[in-house]
């Protein structure tokens, strides 16, 4: 058997990621068929899915960017020196659940992973962590996931995470024990679920949110030791127990189950899927609107949000902190949650579902036909609102992707089902999200999609494929047109140096000025401005009819000027086109073609 980790590192955050990953994949489909409580929509499976595979992206980036830093050094690196710390894996790990949480059950996932790595990060530049220090994150990760949640209501994933935190608080050994306790703990309140909700003992099911969080503790206690508990358990054997455990399901038996599970505090409750009032209040028919979005914003105008949006709606989880939050809601008046989150902060990343008129996972309005299919459409991944907008002039649906929060498959999947087409044109605009749209458009091929994936490894290389996009020629001639215009257009971006380190140019230090083409830093300046004209001499040098700028929000505001008369003085025959990217990481985007 090999050799697996007794204490938490950073590589076992990486491991136990991973095997989440695996884990939740492969129950997706059943848990998603379980989902009925609050609305019966049939996603959290992929909801927890999406949510996790954020989180394995952004620790799987943490150890590329250290692995990047010790191959440029000299050689001499000790071993592990190219790893991160604990604490920049579980940090990575909450930040990538949290931008990329979906639904309900995904934004409670993230803040448990948020709660743990809240106990986990405070050893600072520690390597690792026993068991002791694993307990206190189960703990820290259920209550803070219970205070996230507006109204908890006993009976779904909150009741699964405190009595695996109950259990976990038990037990005496290592990182192993502790991580099965807590599973076995988790295991026997997710078999109890149907008694404290009656809506899951109506439908003989337990939680699906309790059922996605047993398989991510399933993968912890396997990621310490090489073996997953229980292999053959399914939801098979849960409705066996269910059964057994409860009897017949009368309403009586059902509405009894307001009695918490074991090891779970009847003064707190849980939320499920969705709506987390009291299961006896009146049938409204439920909301028409699930209200998701990202929310830059104080602590303070968070709290003020959470009491609007109380009274607006129900199923209310807010969870992050230090300046970001994941806001999720269900409304009647979306436009009036999203005006909250204006009022509170910068919202962005906002994703409204009409469970009644369906989106990716519901079903067409009764009565009315399905929408017509277009026969092509171009999806793209763009760095900042300005290109966003420029991209959806030209008709193509878009993904936007901040500074440091790259889509995860599972948004360019949705954005395909947006774009409504038989054919799509899949844009990534990204070297490091291959894999990723790779992915998605596997997923949109397994629906019918006819998908072609054009490599472009920035927005420029969009830009120009864009340009020569004809819709009305045949798709292979379309999309050859496409990728030979984009391979035809070199590609640099002007940056800020974050920290010292090793590049091709020499060694930079924090602050200096980077002219990075092709993915590869050739200039180190002081100056933005002369920084550019460096690189733009040496892009055309080798020739070029057109240069393409796009201007981050903080790029000096006489730079385009600059550069275009350089351009005209210099350069007589090549042209030059500005845009405005907004808020896109670099400063400056360079596109020659």
């Amino acid at each position: 058997m090999p050799q697996v980790p007794q204490t938490l590192d950073a590589l076992a955050v990486r491991t136990w990621c991973g095997l989440a990953l695996e884990a939740l994949g492969r129950a997706r489909e059943e848990i998603d068929a379980i989902n009925v409580y609050p609305v019966a929509d049939g996603d959290t499976g992929t909801n927890l899915y999406l949510t996790v595979e954020s989180a394995t992206a952004a620790v799987e980036a943490v150890f590329a960017g250290h692995e990047t830093v010790a191959d440029a050094g000299d050689g001499r690196a000790s071993a592990g020196e190219g790893r991160p710390t604990l604490a920049d894996a579980v940090r990575a790990m909450a930040h990538g659940a949290l931008i990329g949480a979906r639904g309900n059950s995904g934004t409670i996932l993230a803040q448990l992973l948020r709660g743990m790595a809240l106990v986990l990060a405070a050893g600072g530049e520690s390597a690792r962590t026993d068991a002791e220090a694993l307990r206190l994150a189960l703990r820290q990760a259920a209550d803070s996931a219970r205070d996230a949640v507006a109204h908890p209501v006993e009976g779904t994933v909150l009741t699964v995470a405190s009595a695996a935190a109950e259990a976990a608080g038990g037990a005496e050994g290592d990182c192993g024990t502790v991580a099965r306790a807590a599973y076995e703990g988790a295991r026997a309140a997710l078999v109890a679920t149907p008694r404290q909700l009656a809506v899951l003992a109506r439908a003989g099911v337990v939680d699906a949110g309790g059922r996605g969080l047993v398989a991510v503790l399933a993968a912890l206690v396997e990621t310490f030791t090489g073996e997953s508990p229980r292999a053959g358990w399914a939801l098979g054997e849960v409705h066996t127990r269910v059964a057994m455990a409860a009897g017949p399901v009368t309403e009586a038996t059902a509405d009894a189950g307001a009695r918490p599970a074991p090891g779970v505090d009847a003064g707190h409750a849980d939320p499920g899927c969705a709506d987390d009032r009291p299961d006896d209040r009146p049938d409204d028919g439920g909301r028409a609107f699930e209200v998701i979005y990202l929310l830059e914003a104080q602590d303070t105008a968070v709290t003020r949000l959470r009491d609007r949006l109380d009274r607006l709606g129900d199923s209310l989880v807010v969870v992050g902190g230090d300046g970001l939050w994941n806001v999720h809601v269900h409304v009647d008046d979306a436009g009036a949650a999203v005006e909250a989150g204006v009022e509170a902060g910068r919202p962005h990343r906002i994703r409204i579902t009409h469970f009644g008129l369906g989106d990716a996972h519901t079903a067409g309005a009764a009565g009315l036909p399905p929408r017509e299919r277009a026969q092509r459409a171009v999806v793209a991944v763009v760095p900042g609102e300005g290109l966003a907008g420029l991209y959806a002039e030209a008709g193509a649906t878009t993904v936007l992707a901040r500074p440091g929060e790259p889509p995860a498959s599972g948004e360019l999947v949705d954005a395909v089902r947006r774009a409504h087409a038989r054919e799509v044109v899949l844009l990534p605009n990204d070297a490091d999200l291959r894999h990723t749209a790779a992915a998605a458009a596997e997923q949109a091929r397994t629906e019918g999609v006819r998908v072609a994936l054009i490599p472009t490894r920035s927005a420029v290389q969009g830009i120009a494929a864009l340009a020569v996009h004809e819709p009305g020629r045949r798709f292979d001639e379309d999309v050859v047109a496409m990728t030979s215009a984009a391979g035809a257009t070199r590609y640099a971006e002007v940056a800020v140096a974050e920290r010292q380190s090793w590049t091709m140019a020499g060694i930079c230090q924090a602050g200096d000025v980077l002219g990075l083409i092709e993915g590869d830093v050739a200039v180190i300046g002081a100056d933005i401005a002369a920084t550019a004209e460096a690189v733009i001499d040496r892009m055309l040098a080798a020739g070029g009819e057109m240069v393409t700028l796009v201007l981050g929000d903080e790029a000096p505001g006489a730079i385009a000027a600059r550069l275009e008369s350089r351009v005209r003085e210099t350069y007589l025959a090549v042209d030059t086109v500005v845009y405005r990217g907004g808020r896109q990481g670099a400063l400056l985007l360079i596109g020659v073609e």
